[in-house]
């Protein structure tokens, strides 16, 4: 691994690790008053916080649905997608091993240290595996869509407000997702715990969901705002005498 491959890892490792470690956390310690909202800003606040620190260094994926995304629009190389995604998973059982280490039994044993399940609202019965698959795979879309909204995009808004926007999607889907899959939204998320905890009630949900989720919506914006199928018109909209930009050909 040379010099720069290192440095995108650790970063990516170090934004992976806080993740699940404080969102995970949250989740654990809920009982005594973090409740939904707490859940969501503390999993939410944490991506805005590391996707500012070291975005400008890995990209701040921090998610292998994420990478996915890029790779499928050949926004990386398979060798530097591979890379993150073993930091990537590697953080999450780093962080959900620590927290199982650090954390009262009885509490984590109730959150099922934080291993996203079927959920149920009140006295309704719990949705259904097909359903929450469906839920992860629109959650992760919003996720990845505002990613490359703002960061790919260089239209985008990445460097003036940082990992805003992306913190406060993570945010909201989890206030609407987390009582109903935990609104993982992210496989490395999903899987430290699952593994610590040997949780594996339907995990293929959020393994599938986001996977699906992500590539539909780098695909998407890749295609729609990415790649324009012709020039971008200029001159003068009064006259409407219109010339490609120097360099453009009808065919780019």
């Amino acid at each position: 691994m040379d010099r720069e491959a290192l440095q995108r890892a650790t970063a990516e490792f170090v934004g992976t690790f806080a993740l699940v470690f404080i969102g995970v956390g949250s989740i654990v310690v809920s009982p005594f008053g973090s409740g939904l909202v707490g859940i969501a800003l503390a999993h939410g606040l944490t991506i805005a916080v590391m996707a500012s620190a070291v975005g400008h260094i890995s990209g701040a994926h921090f998610n292998p649905a994420v990478t996915l995304g890029f790779l499928v629009t050949r926004r990386m190389e398979p060798a530097l997608a591979l890379v993150y995604w073993v930091s990537q998973f590697a953080a999450a059982t780093a962080a959900a091993l620590l927290l199982s280490a650090l954390m009262p039994d009885r509490l984590a044993d109730l959150a099922n240290l934080g291993a996203p399940q079927l959920g149920a609202l009140g006295d309704e019965a719990g949705i259904g595996a097909g359903a929450g698959l469906v839920l992860e795979i629109v959650l992760t879309f919003f996720l990845v869509w505002v990613i490359f909204a703002t960061a790919a995009d260089p239209r985008g808004t990445f460097k003036s407000i940082a990992g805003l926007a992306i913190g406060l999607t993570i945010t909201a889907d989890i206030l609407i997702g987390g009582p109903l899959t935990g609104a993982a939204m992210n496989p490395a998320r999903a899987f430290g715990p699952e593994l610590v905890h040997n949780a594996w009630d339907d995990f293929w949900v959020w393994y599938v969901g986001p996977l699906v989720g992500g590539t539909l919506a780098a695909l998407a914006y890749e295609f729609l705002y990415l790649r324009p199928v012709g020039p971008e018109p200029v001159g003068d909209a009064d006259t409407g005498l219109l010339e490609p930009r120097p360099g453009d050909t009808a065919a780019s």
